[in-house]
């Protein structure tokens, strides 16, 4: 079986991942193979809207597939995910601009790159087991595939907590957060995918859809905005330790990168990034193009997928010694030649 299912179906395009014993997560062969079937469907009539979904029920996607990344950053061969990280983002980019209904059904786990192809779709449906997550400071990188600019649409400071600290959204959560539309209950989920394939209609959503009651979020915002307002990582944990609520998230924050955490609270204050998925992408390669030479991205890997000890060796050993010139070096321009194309 391929590791995902494309095929015209009705009036839609259907795009099925199929690695479930992989969380589903996105290599390189799925995400060119995504780009192709979603570009050609942009100019085919019969194509009304675009249905994604995923096999298993442990996820919808779990991010891109990094074994690869992390043996070619060993050789030192950094094009590689520079290209890697550039066609993805030419894929969110896509996805984010697409001109027909794209619909996605996100069970369980969607994290990361599983963000990317399913958070910037039209009608985004989340359900029971939904659980979805920007981790990306916890291996060393920084949220991207557009992730950025889905952080500061509600406000910037709940971003910062949600980025910073790998904090896991429910469906209610992610509505509120913005990285989703609609709650359906699971076992309705085909019913509406039949509907959708019969009409190529996405309002077929609007007579199953339920509401939810109010998110733990939107219960604890007033204190995320106050506690994550602050300036500095440090700043921010001196007003966590006074939030028992925020006892998890101070672990959490407390065990990611120090480098990748101050390169966020910093990249998304970039007024840019809340403006478009696309200048989001663009600021965010100019970290990733560099990740693997020069941040703790490789050692993150190691450390929670290769050797799975849990026990990375970050470069900072706390937040007080990472400097301004080192945040400032990974998110300034890159040269023309490096620069992202979208």
């Amino acid at each position: 079986m391929a590791d995902v299912e494309i095929r015209k179906i009705g009036k839609v395009g259907q795009i099925t991942l199929n690695r479930p014993k992989a969380l589903n997560a996105l290599t390189y062969k799925m995400i060119d193979a995504i780009e192709k079937a979603l570009s050609d469907w942009k100019k085919d009539e019969s194509v009304q809207a675009v249905v994604v979904d995923a096999e298993g029920p442990r996820a919808f996607c779990s991010g891109g597939d990094i074994s690869d990344l992390y043996r070619q950053g060993q050789l030192e061969n950094f094009e590689f995910g520079q290209k890697f990280w550039a066609d993805e983002y030419r894929l969110n980019a896509l996805i984010d601009g697409y001109p027909k209904p794209y619909v996605v059904f996100m069970q369980g786990f969607t994290m990361g790159g599983g963000v990317g192809i399913s958070c910037h779709g039209s009608h985004r449906i989340v359900g029971e087991t939904s659980r979805i997550a920007m981790p990306e400071c916890g291996i060393g990188l920084v949220p991207d595939v557009g992730g950025s600019f889905l952080l500061t649409q509600k406000s910037i400071s709940l971003g910062s907590y949600l980025g910073m600290t790998c904090s896991h959204m429910d469906a209610s959560d992610a509505i509120f957060a913005g990285f989703a539309d609609y709650f359906i209950p699971e076992d309705k989920w085909e019913i509406v995918k039949l509907k959708l394939i019969e009409t190529g209609n996405p309002n077929v959503i609007e007579g199953i859809r339920e509401n939810l009651p109010s998110s733990s979020l939107s219960k604890k915002i007033g204190m995320i905005e106050e506690v994550f307002s602050e300036n500095t990582p440090r700043a921010i944990i001196n007003r966590m330790v006074q939030y028992p609520e925020l006892e998890g998230a101070l672990a959490r924050l407390g065990k990611a990168s120090p480098l990748s955490v101050t390169v966020t609270l910093n990249m998304l204050r970039i007024p840019a990034i809340s403006h478009s998925v696309k200048n989001a992408l663009e600021i965010e390669y100019r970290f990733t193009a560099r990740a693997q030479e020069f941040t703790d991205f490789q050692e993150g890997i190691r450390a929670m997928v290769v050797d799975k000890d849990r026990n990375p060796i970050w470069r900072h050993s706390s937040f007080d010694t990472v400097t301004e010139e080192e945040v400032s070096a990974l998110l300034k321009p890159l040269a023309s030649e490096l620069e992202l194309k979208l």
